[in-house]
């Protein structure tokens, strides 16, 4: 390589990444990385109106493309911190988000310098790592380092802190090399006797249930799971957030579990002898940590990746460490062998049976054409009117919840979610992402008229970008978690509950996108097939039922309960 600014030799570590796609908000402290972009050909820049949402939206297209997002904060200070909230997301979902940080020059630092702030402190608990690069003959070798580590298991986002020096300042590369994430060692199997007991243990079960989580979905290993449950007669039901681990229509498919999934799939895991668990840790959106959402006298086999979360919650009967697919293909091998306790094909029989009659009934929605929308009439709708390709993000937030399992996900991955971290204002940025990292497929965000508002500016991003995605508001002019709550436990003493919103499609439209009202909820069909079609970023302003509220953290409200009766 010849001689190159720091700038220039960040932006050739990044293409020898094989980055094709990079978000950013310029500013004043990494003027040479941006102005190394200028004019590629390979990879695309994103300018975004916000750094925490332009992390959202790195965080999606990770997710959705299996590689790693890239986002630029060009002005250290308001820039870094501007990351923080999109960084603590990506880490709660393991995604592998790189973050390039402008930073003050290497001689301003401790001295109060303007927009100074210690940006290695402030994200170091929410990242896997964070580097500030000393000198400009060293940018390439710490890209390379913070590729590795970002997608590296278990993935998760890192940043690197840029000085406007070190960017500035030039140096002679002899090359600039890859990480070579994808020349790492194959995904580690389980031991062979830890797989033996294991399946010796699902031969016996009488109800057995696969749990599968985040280890099976984002690497593909549906099918594996799927040879592994029809084997062995076990319904599978999906930790929260992964409801698109296994294809919709498959009849061993139980969907989400837990307090927050539906009431088939969490009775398995309340009434199941053997509990496989596959690449989840059985955490707080799964079981609340309580054996009130999990059959305390079931023998648990605990596959994960990371070793730490082995048993953590629960204790498991046979541990193992690896990659939730890879044991799965092992006792695939080994219970073949082994001959199967007959009572749990009874059991999958119940299951399907009461499966398909929960379906049934939640498409038996009455007529509604003459009352106010109802979350329930809102999915259907949308199960039946969104084509089956569809990858869907949500928000956080009640209506959103709701949502998690009463939509259909067809082709994994399909569903994207704040995860455990809960986060609001976070679905319509990370659509843009999923729509980046997967253009041929329709991408329909959910989200609250609370959390639209929050990251509306975006709307700029898309249409810029012609990034046509459709973002379905669910309108029902209040935060709607908190306002049940005050409802519930709070003797309906509301403070802080209630929003004046602007009319959003009309906001769509200014943006230069296209909107829609709807008020009746046949009216949705027509609105979504147009907004696919439209060409353009698209905004749907759905009018919900204010007074459709639900409290979903009952129990954390248990000390109010006798006082607000």
């Amino acid at each position: 390589m010849p001689n190159l600014t720091g700038g220039l030799a960040a932006v050739e570590a990044l293409r020898a990444e094989g980055v094709q796609v990079v978000f950013g908000l310029i500013g004043s402290a990494a003027m040479e990385l941006f102005d190394g972009l200028y004019g590629s050909s390979d990879i695309r820049y994103v300018g975004v109106r916000d750094e925490r949402s332009g992390t959202h939206m790195a965080d999606g297209y990770a997710r959705a493309s299996g590689k790693a997002g890239v986002i630029i904060a060009g002005q250290n200070g308001p820039g870094a911190t501007n990351l923080v909230t999109g960084l603590a997301q990506a880490k709660a979902a393991y995604s592998p988000v790189v973050a390039l940080a402008g930073h003050l020059s290497s001689g301003h630092l401790y001295r109060d310098a303007f927009q100074e702030v210690d940006q290695e402190a402030l994200v170091k608990p929410i990242t896997k790592k964070v580097w500030t690069v000393p000198n400009t003959a060293r940018v390439p070798e710490i890209l390379q380092d913070g590729f590795r580590t970002a997608q590296s298991p278990r993935c998760g986002p890192v940043q690197i802190n840029l000085p406007r020096d070190v960017l500035a300042g030039t140096a002679d590369f002899e090359s600039i090399q890859a990480s070579n994430v994808s020349q790492m060692t194959a995904a580690p199997a389980g031991n062979a006797k830890c797989v033996e007991s294991a399946a010796a243990l699902l031969a016996t079960a009488q109800r057995p249930l696969i749990i599968a989580g985040g280890g099976i979905k984002n690497t593909g290993a549906h099918q594996k799971v799927l040879k592994l449950a029809e084997a062995i007669s076990a319904p599978v039901a999906l930790s929260p957030g992964h409801g698109d681990a296994l294809p919709f229509d498959h009849e061993l498919n139980a969907g989400q579990v837990g307090p927050r999934g539906n009431p088939i799939a969490s009775n398995l895991a309340k009434k199941a002898d053997v509990i496989l668990a596959l690449g989840t840790r059985l955490g707080f959106n799964t079981t609340f940590y309580s054996y009130d959402n999990i059959n305390p006298d079931a023998k648990i086999i605990h596959v994960e990746l990371e070793a730490t979360a082995i048993g953590r919650y629960f204790p498991a009967t046979v541990g193992i460490w690896g990659d939730a697919g890879t044991v799965s293909s092992q006792l695939m091998t080994s219970v073949r062998d082994l001959s199967l306790n007959a009572e749990a094909t009874n059991w999958a029989k119940q299951f399907i049976a009461d499966r398909k009659a929960f379906l049934e009934a939640r498409d038996n929605i009455p007529d509604s054409q003459s009352t106010a929308i109802q979350p329930a009439s809102l999915f259907k709708a949308l199960r039946d009117a969104a084509p089956r390709e569809t990858m869907y993000t949500l928000d956080a937030g009640t209506l959103c919840l709701q949502a998690t399992d009463a939509l259909n996900f067809w082709d994994p991955p399909s569903l994207f979610t704040p995860l455990d971290y809960g986060l609001v204002g976070f679905s319509f940025a990370c659509g843009l992402g999923v729509k980046l990292a997967k253009p041929e497929r329709p991408v329909i965000s959910l989200m609250g008229d609370g959390g639209f508002a929050m990251t509306m500016a975006e709307l700029s991003t898309a249409v810029s970008n012609e990034i046509n995605t459709v973002t379905v508001i669910m309108n029902n002019q209040c935060w709607g978690a908190e306002k049940a709550y005050q409802r519930d436990f709070f003797n309906g003493r509301y403070i802080g509950a209630d929003l004046s919103n602007p009319p959003y499609d009309k906001v769509a439209e200014q943006f230069g996108a296209k909107g829609f009202r709807v008020e009746r909820i046949e009216q949705l069909s027509a609105a979504l097939d147009t907004a696919l079609t439209c060409g353009k970023p698209a905004v749907i302003d759905v009018q919900v039922d204010p007074s459709a509220l639900y409290s979903f953290r009952r129990d954390s409200f248990k000390h109010r309960q006798a006082s607000s009766k």
